[in-house]
């Protein structure tokens, strides 16, 4: 008889945007032509920008003609698209070679695929709240979690446990759900935490483009001694609208070594081994998003989503309800207001105002009594939002 991985028993439910779908589609059914206002998903709404788009047709272009048609890419990335990732981190005071840069379908397949390299004995710490795929990945491995508690007391950006054993330390910011984004001195108190221990950190970088405070560091290697302990998992999705397309990329540095072993040359075997890599039409237009011109309309697109966040944050503030995130973020983690659960507050919005966002209990047992909202809508509708807020709790 066939052996499973009986790990998948030991999964939770994935009950939470199940439990949104079924509660929205059941308000919707009651109330049909309603309006609903999203600010819940974390997914775009504006689309690519031209430069993108007009690299994706010349790329496709390129695949009609048999002079510039590409059949099967390097498994770790075109040179082309890892060298334009390497001078962004230059352009940053960030020096990698094209070497240190994988070219991925994402971070979210690069955050699972990512754990091959580790031992399922190893022990993964995972600050709470958190996004679900750090533990689910873990539970599947079979591999020991050990969970980090974070709330308002520190800003939901806690220190290095000094009692805890971890071999991987899963970091997140800016943060996803909370918003919280760690300053560089509270950054280098948790790499040097690494360095001291042989843990390696994977650091989700998925939102760095939001960061706009000075001094925050947009890649942890900007710290001092991250390249011996650190692997960044990085993503266009969020900076460029690629949600739908699919593209991210991973930094590992050739002096990450544990065991006698490089993570560098490991991830070139794992990946020469189970990838055929990304397509060169995807890869040609994630090579725009670097060039002046992407870099540029980038920026303006995501100011868009930087105003929202405004909005939200002013709506918040007027009604005197607590949050972090807005700034630096794309996400306001809030506290609920009237003592209510993080389900209940749902309802309360949904049906009084018609505006949806996450329930905090989907993040962890630490997320109980908090609620998400993404300010990735469009302008007009996370503005009907925030004033359909104030009317509510203002």
């Amino acid at each position: 008889m066939i052996t499973l991985n009986t790990h998948y028993a030991e999964l939770k439910d994935a009950y939470l945007f199940a439990g949104i779908a079924k509660k929205t589609q059941a308000y919707l059914a009651q109330h049909p032509g309603q309006r609903l206002y999203r600010m819940g998903i974390g997914d775009v709404t504006y689309p690519l920008c031209d430069a993108v788009i007009k690299a994706l047709r010349e790329a496709v272009e390129d695949q009609a003609q048999k002079e510039t048609f590409h059949g099967y890419m390097p498994e770790c990335g075109a040179p082309f698209l890892r060298e334009a990732i390497a001078a962004h981190y230059g352009r940053r005071g960030v020096a990698l070679s094209p070497e240190e840069v994988f070219v991925s379908s994402g971070a979210s397949d690069e955050l699972g695929d990512i754990l091959d390299l580790f031992s399922p004995q190893s022990a993964a710490l995972v600050v709470e709240p958190a996004y679900p795929a750090y533990v689910d990945a873990n539970v599947i491995a079979g591999r020991r979690l050990i969970r980090l508690a974070s709330g308002e007391e520190n800003g939901f950006l806690p220190e290095p446990p000094e009692q805890e054993d971890a071999d991987l330390i899963y970091l997140c910011s800016p943060n996803n759900p909370t918003g919280a984004v760690f300053s560089r001195s509270q950054l280098q108190q948790w790499v040097d935490y690494a360095n001291d221990r042989g843990a390696v950190i994977l650091f989700d970088a998925a939102y760095e483009a939001f960061i706009e405070t000075e001094g925050i560091p947009l890649s942890i290697f900007e710290l001092d001694g991250a390249e011996t302990c650190a692997v960044e998992i990085c993503s266009l999705s969020k900076t460029a609208g690629f949600t739908g397309t699919r593209l991210g990329y991973t930094v590992i540095p050739k002096e990450l070594e544990r065991a006698g072993m490089n993570l560098n040359a490991m991830w070139v075997r794992n990946r020469t081994t189970k990838t055929n890599g990304v397509s060169y039409v995807i890869q040609k237009g994630g090579a725009a998003v670097f060039t002046p011109e992407g870099r540029a309309q980038v920026r303006a697109q995501l100011q868009i989503y930087k105003n929202n966040a405004r909005l939200l944050t002013a709506a918040l503030e007027r009604c005197g309800i607590r949050y972090t995130g807005g700034k630096n973020a794309p996400y306001l983690w809030l506290k609920c207001p009237r003592n209510l659960g993080g389900w209940e507050f749902f309802d309360l919005l949904l049906n009084e105002i018609q505006v949806v966002g996450t329930p905090g209990e989907g993040f962890g047992e630490c997320g109980k009594g908090f609620f998400r909202f993404s300010t990735f809508a469009s302008t007009e509708d996370t503005a009907e939002a925030a004033r359909r807020l104030i009317s509510l709790l203002g």
